[in-house]
């Protein structure tokens, strides 16, 4: 009985016994690798959710400006007294388009259309275009070139008009002198392929391009029917 209580007294005097230094060191050591394996996948969540917005907004603004420059592109050549350019029997030569031009060169395009019936191009008011500049789409309206995408956000690289047309005979009352039909007017139906190339602004490897086809809504007349 007496080593019993011994026992017992030995066994109850003997403090707890807490984690060592080694396993103190292991737990850290695993909590640090769960710590940093979390944070890797939140920050490459953040990552993809931001590069993901910059492509949105950097499309987004492509598309705003090829779809404004593809409504105001769809109005060149409006002429106010169109009629004039219609072949007629009483008017065999129809008469000369003073909007008909549209230049299309390397970043730019320039066209016009009327806002008014006379037969002038009002170059404050009627002359139009839109062109590559520093970074930037800008747009000819009021005789001065204004800013169309902000070049603090969006570097745009690259700017394309090419023009398409196709020739369609037109029919007369009268056969050309001599016969046939080869001296018969034609009917110029036009149309622009744009296309616009830039990257945004704070990461240079967001690229998008966006193209539009515009079909131009007046057709350029040309030739004469036989008198």
């Amino acid at each position: 009985m007496r080593l019993i209580n011994r026992r017992q007294r030995h066994t109850a005097s003997r403090p707890a016994r807490g984690l060592s230094l080694v396993e103190l060191m292991v737990g850290i050591a695993v909590g640090l690798i769960v710590v940093a394996g979390a944070s890797f996948v939140a920050v490459n969540q953040i990552g993809d959710n931001r590069r993901l917005t910059l492509e949105t907004q950097v499309q987004q603004d492509l598309r705003a400006a090829a779809d404004l420059i593809a409504r105001d592109l769809r109005r060149a050549g409006y002429w106010g007294n169109s009629q004039q350019g219609l072949w007629q029997g009483s008017n065999p030569a129809a008469a000369s388009n003073p909007y008909a031009d549209a230049g299309a060169a390397a970043g730019q395009i320039d066209f016009s259309y009327a806002r008014d019936a006379d037969n002038l191009v009002d170059a404050n008011s009627e002359e139009f275009g839109f062109k590559l500049d520093g970074g930037a789409i800008k747009m000819l309206i009021g005789g001065t070139w204004q800013q169309l995408t902000d070049p603090t956000v969006l570097q745009v690289t690259g700017f394309t008009v090419t023009p398409q047309s196709q020739s369609v005979q037109q029919a007369c009352f009268k056969e050309c002198l001599g016969g046939g039909k080869a001296c018969w007017p034609t009917l110029e139906i036009r149309r622009y392929d744009i296309e616009i190339t830039g990257h945004a602004v704070s990461d240079s490897n967001v690229v998008r391009s966006v193209r539009e086809s515009v079909r131009l809504r007046n057709d350029l007349p040309s030739g004469a029917c036989p008198a």
